[in-house]
């Protein structure tokens, strides 16, 4: 069988290729596509036709993928717990350390991932763990960039604190070749160190700027004033503090009066004679031409924007990012198409949180990411006007698909129960839908499906699965496990053919078992008649095991007069009163032993049970026949026995 986790190629069904069809057949969570031949043309050759499993979602079948499923199910948990009453401004701060917390997550796998990528042997997987990889960090960045724009929703000036944060997090390359430019033997001569500086001016690191610069400077004695001066022009850049007492105005003229200094040194050539530390004092001025330059460096549009936005509109507002944004990738990518990525971001910028959604519905292979997105931006209030044709809302919309996904899973099914659980109109149904779906492969897991329902008075799913298993139980002869799961069931028709089961089993062995389980029965044995009889005939052989005769005689009598106990089993019950009517001591009365002689006549003539024939091997009829004639006897000197007793008490 061949796996496939690539999106098909669109097929003609209903045309004909060499003298083939294609064939389809839905499961839960895939699809099986196979190849039949047209009856017209006949065999076209001998072999098996190949079958293609298109999984729905294959991230769940990957290890480490299923820790994400698995994490990020405590945190959706957690999050429903936040109540709705609670005013806005407190619930702020725990939908953004939620969304941290999913961001941790996607960070954690991602990392696991590319250490799988690395040490893998082979060539297949360590490209798929690749895939897997790029995949995440795309998440992860569209992730990040809605909780800076709609969950954290920061205003003018923290605003691009944040976004400067997001592009440093995502363009870590600096840092590994920064590293590497220090550990050489003279960083300043190193090859990639002008790379290293201007990668941090782009990014706003201006600290890691200075002490880089100090390096070159050393180098460079007839130059010092120079390198100061742009020490200088660094060190007095201003950068919002918003916990601060600076309000965004007093910011903006101290930023604008920095700027107009730069401009001034840039215009009477301070810096004219070092290429480098012009190019520098350019991009803190925002030079368009000279960004563009370093494309390489930058590597994508939105730290493009990102890098303009700090050196020209540090006090952007939210609704003015989207013209930003939009100018910036026209520039960034010439006439190039944007990719799926692009207009996602490009989405985000817009503030249109549906077409984030959307997109990233289309373009990732799984609903996860846009499943738990969403129900955050939901809780945050974000989604309330988007309710879909078909009656849910989005975000119950891609729960669902999410949660059914996680039921094709021989382990994730049981997460995607919670998220069933918190879609309050549909949620229910899908539910006792796909609980049917689930395999029952042992008794435990069986237990964890039977839990789940009971807890939610599913009770369809709860008889369902307990006739399931104790079907399964009869055809394993495993009658005490059987009879255990029919009670739960609370079927009486169920439990009374196993009590005829286990009734059986003693006529032919002489022995309960499973007496554990007979023994507590309870008020279970009401369920039926043939249980109630189970119970107390295992009753009456207990009390004459404690030797309590009387006692046993009584509820044997009973089970009979009473017709509790079949008729077909009276014979039994009568050889085993035989014991009891031999006794020394007489434990019947006289009114228990006609009570006994009027069950015994009336079972022989249902059955129609002749006196023994002289001639001829005992047959079975025949053993029947000795079984009665004893029982007579013993029961007429029992008779004679009790009436005497009962005579002398009497006189």
């Amino acid at each position: 069988m061949e796996e496939v986790d690539v999106e098909p190629a669109v097929t003609n069904i209903s045309g004909i290729r060499h003298g083939k069809r294609m064939g389809f057949a839905w499961g839960p969570g895939d699809i099986l596509v196979y190849e039949t031949l047209d009856k017209a043309s006949g065999p076209t050759g001998s072999g098996c036709a190949f079958i293609h499993m298109v999984r729905k979602d294959e991230d769940i079948y990957s290890p480490i993928l299923r820790k994400l499923f698995n994490e990020s199910h405590h945190i959706f948990v957690g999050l429903q717990t936040i109540k709705e009453d609670l005013p806005s401004k407190s619930k702020k701060p725990q939908f953004v350390s939620i969304s941290r917390n999913y961001r941790s997550v996607i960070r954690a796998c991602m990392e696991e991932l590319q250490q799988a990528a690395v040490s893998a042997n082979d060539t297949e997987m360590a490209t798929q763990y690749g895939n897997q990889v790029s995949i995440l960090l795309a998440v992860e960045l569209i992730w990040n960039l809605c909780e800076v724009l709609f969950i954290d929703a920061a205003p003018a000036g923290s605003l691009l604190l944040h976004l400067l944060d997001w592009v440093r997090l995502h363009k870590s390359d600096v840092d590994e070749k920064a590293k590497e430019v220090l550990l050489s033997d003279s960083p300043a001569e190193h090859r990639d160190y002008w790379d290293v500086v201007v990668s941090y001016v782009l990014q706003g690191r201006l600290e890691d700027t200075r002490k880089m610069l100090v390096k070159q400077a050393t180098l460079q004695p007839a130059a010092k004033n120079m390198y100061k001066l742009m020490d200088s022009l660094l060190s007095k850049m201003p950068f919002y503090n918003p916990g601060g007492t600076q309000t965004l105005t007093e910011f903006d003229v101290k930023w604008r009066n920095w700027h107009e200094e730069v401009d001034r040194y840039l215009k009477d050539n301070s810096f004219a004679s070092n290429q480098h530390l012009e190019v520098i004092c350019k991009i803190l001025l925002g030079d368009e031409d000279i960004l563009l330059e370093h494309k390489e460096l930058l590597s994508t549009w939105y730290h493009f924007l990102v890098t303009r936005l700090l050196y020209c509109h540090p006090t952007v507002k939210p609704t003015e990012l989207h013209y930003y944004a939009q100018s910036c990738v026209t520039m960034f990518l010439d006439s190039g198409l944007p990719e799926p990525l692009d207009s996602i971001l490009l989405a985000a910028f817009e503030f249109d949180i549906h077409q984030v959604i959307k997109d990233c519905s289309i373009a990732l292979n799984n609903w996860w990411f846009v499943a738990h997105l969403t129900d955050l931006l939901d809780h945050c209030k974000l989604l309330q006007s988007h309710n879909l044709h078909f009656g849910s809302n989005l975000r119950e919309f891609l729960l669902l698909e999410y949660a059914s996904g996680l039921f094709t899973h021989h382990s994730l099914w049981q997460c995607a129960v919670d998220y069933f659980d918190h879609c309050p109109e549909f949620g229910r149904v899908y539910l006792e839908l796909q609980i049917e779906r689930v395999p029952l492969d042992t008794e435990r897991k069986a237990l964890k499906v039977l839990r789940i329902c009971e807890e939610r008075q599913m009770s369809e799913q709860v008889r369902s699965i307990c006739k399931i298993m104790a079907m399964r139980a009869v055809r394993n002869n495993r009658l005490g496990s059987a009879l255990s799961w029919s009670i739960r069931a609370k079927d009486a028709a169920f439990a009374t053919l196993i009590s005829e089961r286990f009734l059986q089993d003693y006529c032919a062995k002489g022995t309960f078992s499973d007496l554990d389980l007979i023994d507590n029965l309870g008020s279970a044995m009401l369920l039926s008649d043939r249980l109630t009889f189970l119970g107390k005939y295992r009753e009456f052989h207990k009390l004459y095991g404690e030797k309590r005769f009387r006692d046993a005689a009584k509820l044997l009598l009973s089970l009979m007069t009473a017709k509790i106990a079949p008729q077909s089993f009276w014979m039994t019950l009568l050889t085993d009163a035989l014991p009891l009517l031999e006794q020394k001591e007489v434990i019947f009365s006289a009114e228990q032993t006609y009570e006994l002689m009027y069950c015994l006549e009336e079972l022989t003539s249902s059955l129609n049970i002749a006196t023994l024939g002289p001639d001829g091997p005992m047959q079975e009829e025949d053993v029947e026949v000795t079984k009665v004639e004893m029982l007579r006897l013993a029961l007429a000197r029992n008779l004679a026995s009790a009436i005497v007793k009962e005579g002398t008490i009497q006189t």
